[in-house]
């Protein structure tokens, strides 16, 4: 199985730059990719990748997205002058030539087609390519917006014709339209391609009719092109997270990717010149661990742009470490989206809905939001960025606090499967041992403290296992573990009381099963979710109780709650550990791949601390369970089809009763 993520750097890409005055292309500077891949070095980051070498792009590569006459046109700048230069460059909009930018531009392309073949070949799990010029403005036979070629685009093309793949996702996370890349694909049904972007009605740059979130695909390619335009700047780690949990996961996870690309460009992230966000930079850690468990985590992540050297050396780095596996840090303070973004989003769900089973529901539950400007109050809104120099300056000085160092544990995963069952362990996970088990004075000591009512040691003897696991995820001796058990409502008991004592402030309880677990959450410090299949009634707004019929659309509806749901409010609710439980009887009836997905998701929660415990022994759950803990892949779900009507309903039940306590879960305007 493959493991390990790829760089991919050559500082030779640095060599060129901006040879007359222009200030629009001032910003792209050679420092861009220097400073990513000193910052890599300096945190020991680039040490642990396993480094490839690039290689120059043939023509016939190049030739997959872009003309003859333009690449012909292209091949001639090296023997340019610079007054040829600048005015071969005063073809194209907003980007400049040098006398290396041809070599410089195949290197970026080589570059990003290693890699594809790197992760596709599973000689890596996923890998980054920093390479420079940037690519997704280029078009078919234009230079575009610091571009030359169209890196991702080709690397889709090349992907589909050399591995035959039927299904590939590209993830534009740029500041900027992506425009060259939704030109490429917007007839074609077997590339998604997702861009949220700067676009304030249009008055920002590219300033397209087209990066609206009405432009959808066409032909046989509609639906598969998903614009989300941000029509403020500000947009936070709150508004990027709604993105991704109410309209890019839902989709892409019916969707089924084979092969996921991130047009990787940080100028989205805080104190960027360009998108003017505050979205900090560990935002991109999180965006990561999201997109992994798809596409058995074949991801290839490539960049783009990036104007602010600090933040985006920050943001590689978080984006990288999460490629290695390293635990996602903690986000504090996330909140409800903004109204802009809460538009941007419920118009593109309603846009898309008529082409994804996952928002077909929305006709039902919503309406469309109009709130569309006219030209004249377009114009008056803009206003406020049209300001001196020295006053646009002052706003654009922004501070924000360095990331905290991430470290890795020796031993990622610990497991204690029930007694004489062999179970083969993925990379990184170890198994509990007998060395581990507790002397009978802590055994004791366990029972006074939790347990006064009960006697027998054969019950509370396997209890000491979870204290053990617990201990060593507080030393960060371990990141996570996994425990077969007898008794569910002992064990759990055990563990999240146990927890409460020194690792978390709060716990978030995910239980599959019916019945009732002893959890307490009045007091605010544990949150629980119950997928079941007897209804329940719930009141409080600590508990989330889902009863999904089995059957046809169970996965598809399993997995539409646990992103439109449970990922919002387990992220607002920012747990210190998360505790994962399957009874008895929800092991019967819960497919295994799907608990995976849901374990691998909630990984960017509590730096990745996970306690699974799992009732009975089925051997499918706990080999799946021990891939999502560890990092490994998980198994494909395939495309999803449409979640049942009474489960949608149900579902969206709980988010009117919830969302007014958590913010995340709202994804329509308010109404007034």
């Amino acid at each position: 199985m493959a493991s390990g993520s790829a760089l991919i750097f050559d500082e030779e890409m640095s060599a060129y730059k901006l040879l007359w005055t222009d200030p629009a292309c001032e910003i792209e500077v050679p420092e861009r990719l220097t400073v990513s891949y000193e910052a890599l070095k300096t945190r020991g980051v680039a040490e642990r990748c396993k480094q490839v070498p690039v290689r120059l792009a043939t023509e016939q590569e190049i030739l997959l997205a872009h003309s003859e006459e333009y690449l012909e046109a292209v091949k001639q700048t090296p023997k340019m002058s610079v007054e040829e230069l600048k005015a071969f460059s005063k073809q194209y909009n907003d980007v400049y030539f040098h006398q290396n930018i041809y070599h410089c531009a195949t290197m970026a392309v080589g570059a990003t087609l290693q890699l594809v073949d790197s992760v596709m070949k599973r000689e890596v799990r996923n890998g980054m390519a920093l390479v420079r010029p940037p690519g997704h403005h280029s078009q078919r036979s234009a230079a575009n917006g610091f571009c030359v070629f169209n890196n991702v685009a080709i690397a889709a093309l090349y992907a589909k014709k050399t591995y035959n793949l039927n299904r590939v996702l590209i993830v534009d996370w740029d500041v900027h339209h992506g425009q060259g890349v939704q030109y490429c694909f917007e007839e074609d049904p077997s590339v998604l391609y997702f861009s949220w972007h700067r676009y304030e009605h249009q008055t920002f740059w590219p300033n397209l009719s087209e990066s609206d979130y009405t432009s959808v695909g066409k032909g046989k390619g509609s639906g598969f092109n998903v614009n989300l335009p941000w029509n403020k700047v500000g947009m936070t780690n709150s508004d990027y997270l709604a993105a991704f949990f109410h309209v890019l996961l839902p989709v892409a996870y019916e969707f089924d990717p084979e092969l996921v690309l991130v047009s990787a460009g940080f100028d989205s992230a805080i104190g960027d010149p360009e998108g003017e966000m505050c979205a900090l930079p560990e935002i991109y850690a999180h965006l990561t661990q999201l997109l992994m468990p798809l596409a058995a985590a074949k991801m290839c992540v490539v960049l783009e742009g990036g104007y602010n050297l600090t933040s985006l050396a920050q943001s590689v780095c978080q984006t990288a470490q999460t490629l290695l596996g390293d635990p996602a840090p903690q986000l504090s303070g996330l909140t409800a989206p903004c109204e802009s973004a809460l538009e941007s989003i419920q118009n593109v769900r309603s846009a898309e809905s008529s082409y994804w089973s996952c928002l077909k529901h929305l006709e039902a539950h919503s309406g469309t939001s109009t709130k569309r400007p006219r030209l004249d109050e377009k114009n008056s809104e803009t206003k406020e960025t049209e300001k001196p120099a020295s006053e646009s300056d002052a706003k654009k000085t922004v501070v924000w606090p360095e990331p905290l160092i991430r470290t890795s544990t020796d031993v990622r995963t610990l497991v204690a499967p029930p007694p004489g069952v062999e179970v083969s362990l993925p990379e990184g996970c170890q198994n509990l041992g007998e060395d581990s088990q507790i002397t009978s004075k802590e055994v004791q000591s366990i029972r006074d403290k939790y347990f006064q009512d009960i006697t027998d040691q054969n019950i509370l003897k396997p209890l000491g296992k979870i204290i053990s696991v617990l201990d060593q995820m507080m030393n960060r001796k371990v990141r996570n573990g996994c425990i077969a058990v007898s008794d569910l409502s002992l064990s759990v008991r055990c563990a999240y009381q146990h927890a409460l004592m020194g690792l978390a402030e709060r716990v978030l309880v995910v239980f599959i099963g019916d019945g009732n677990i002893p959890v307490k959450t009045d007091d605010g410090k544990v949150f629980l979710v119950q997928i079941c299949a007897e209804e329940t009634e719930e009141k409080c707004v600590n508990r989330l109780s889902l009863c999904l019929r089995e059957g046809e659309g169970f996965t598809a509806g399993f997995m539409q709650a646990v992103l439109s749901l449970i990922l919002p409010l387990a992220y607002e609710f920012n747990p210190g550990l998360v505790l994962g439980v399957v009874g008895d009887r929800g092991a019967k009836t819960l497919l295994a791949p799907v608990w995976g997905h849901l374990t691998s998701l909630l990984q960017g929660l509590a730096e990745g601390r996970t306690l699974t415990l799992l009732q009975g022994c089925d051997k499918d759950l706990l080999a799946v369970t021990l891939s999502a803990l560890s990092g490994a892949p998980v198994p494909p779900l395939g495309p999803l089809g449409a979640p049942k009507p009474e489960d949608v309903q149900m579902m969206e039940k709980q988010r009117q009763r919830l969302q007014k306590r958590w913010g995340l879960l709202r994804c329509t305007v308010s109404e007034s």
